[in-house]
């Protein structure tokens, strides 16, 4: 029989806080997988497994890439469950067990990694089954991996190629601290509100003009943005605190219903598992033509 966690009990076992900064990072783990093996981890068909978390849009990242790209039979995944106490993230019935090590708590697996574990026990984190321990809980580079070093077994699809890699990072030093780390404080900060409204409607003017934020080809800079805009109107903007909604920009939402028409992005996004109980969420399968002066660059 599959193990699980006992029920989110807060009362007992308190809430889950993230460690404060110190001199270790709150992404410990920093493994890189490559084609060749030389980092110690090469890129090889049913050794790694991603514990993932449906309501996570940095897991959401790593999961789309492998949807894209085919290798959904090559690295496994699973889902931690939607809630969390001290423990930290745990598998129980509504997700599904743990397929790898039967651990209940997602901490075990830090802790085989690393004995005494004390810091930020997140989602995504990539498991290796051949040494037994986490490669990396850091999301930004289990997605570049996934897209560039699984290319003997992918169906082709490039999601970070070379020629634009420089322009997928310049676009992330912006969207990053503009719009994907920013819509929490944009609640409440109007400093933080401002500078998210005004990239929402720069996007939308750049995609008036272009299918993708970075011409005719989608790109890791697109799923980097959609993570975010998927969750907007569910979850930090519910009750339209911030603005009225996504529609408001024409064009940068019929660019996101466009990618979720998408099975790799439609099939790893469960709204239920982020979105507010008061929200009203805008129709997702609501799909116009899109047109843009110009495609490509």
């Amino acid at each position: 029989m599959p193990g699980f966690a006992s029920p989110v009990d807060v009362a007992t076992y308190g809430e889950y806080r993230v460690p404060p900064g110190g001199a270790r990072p709150l992404y410990r783990f920093t493994g890189r997988i490559t084609a060749d093996g030389s980092s110690g981890f090469a890129a090889e068909p049913g050794r790694y497994h991603l514990y993932a978390g449906w309501f996570c849009p940095w897991a959401q990242r790593t999961t789309i890439e492998l949807a894209l790209l085919g290798l959904r039979d090559v690295v496994s995944v699973s889902y931690v469950d939607d809630e969390r106490d001290a423990r930290g993230w745990a598998f129980r019935e509504k997700h599904g067990p743990d397929p790898v090590n039967g651990f209940t708590l997602l901490r075990q697996a830090y802790e085989a990694t690393e004995p005494g574990f004390d810091g930020h026990v997140s989602v995504p984190a990539l498991w290796d089954r051949r040494t037994n321990r986490l490669v990396s809980n850091n999301f930004a580079t289990i997605g570049v991996d996934f897209a560039t070093q699984f290319g003997q077994w992918s169906n082709g699809v490039e999601t970070y190629p070379e020629s634009l890699r420089e322009q997928i990072e310049e676009l992330d030093r912006w969207l990053g601290p503009a719009v994907n780390k920013n819509v929490g404080a944009a609640l409440t900060d109007p400093a933080a509100r401002t500078i998210l409204l005004d990239a929402y409607a720069e996007l939308d003017a750049r995609l008036a003009k272009s299918r993708y934020l970075l011409g005719s080809q989608l790109t890791e800079a697109d799923i980097r943005l959609w993570v975010t805009l998927v969750r907007y109107d569910a979850g930090a903007n519910a009750a339209r605190t911030i603005n009225p909604g996504l529609p408001e920009y024409p064009h940068l939402w019929a660019y996101a219903r466009e990618l979720y028409q998408l099975p790799a992005f439609q099939q790893t996004t469960r709204f239920d598992s982020f979105t507010d109980p008061e929200a009203t969420v805008p129709d997702w399968d609501l799909v116009v033509e899109r047109s843009y002066a110009v495609i490509g660059r």
